[in-house]
């Protein structure tokens, strides 16, 4: 993971010693039984959802502690927002996969490579837009 980073000029740090296993687990509940293991972003915008994710706000890799002030306990949703916002990324909007910007936010959207081509004989050709039509 730390290549990852690397390649996309984040930041690194030292990494931060973690509790694995079962006090790992013990550690993940405690953090969670904190907000009855609800979403705290769903909680502020007055929705309930499950959260499924202990994030670090300030991530390790960046130098964040793993202590439970710098934790919170997010959905899936919001954790990908967190997520993206963290490390600098495009977040989708719904399930369009375009960010906000307008930008795909997959290198496999269909937006964000070369355009697709068709071989018509022996040539080729850019795929006409709604694709091929042999």
């Amino acid at each position: 993971m730390a290549g990852h980073h690397a390649r996309h000029g984040i930041g690194l740090t030292a990494p931060v010693e973690r509790l694995r296993g079962r006090a790992g687990q013990r550690q993940r509940l405690r953090r969670l039984k904190r907000t009855n293991g609800l979403c705290e972003h769903c909680l502020k915008e007055g929705r309930v959802m499950i959260a499924t994710v202990v994030n670090h706000i300030v991530p390790l890799i960046q130098g964040g502690s793993d202590e439970d002030s710098n934790t919170e306990n997010l959905c899936a949703a919001h954790d990908r927002e967190a997520t993206a916002r963290q490390f600098g990324f495009d977040v989708a909007i719904g399930a369009r996969g375009v960010g906000k910007s307008g930008r795909p936010t997959s290198r496999h959207h269909a937006w964000a490579g070369p355009a697709p081509t068709t071989v018509l004989a022996g040539r080729r050709r850019p795929t006409p837009p709604g694709g091929a039509k042999v």
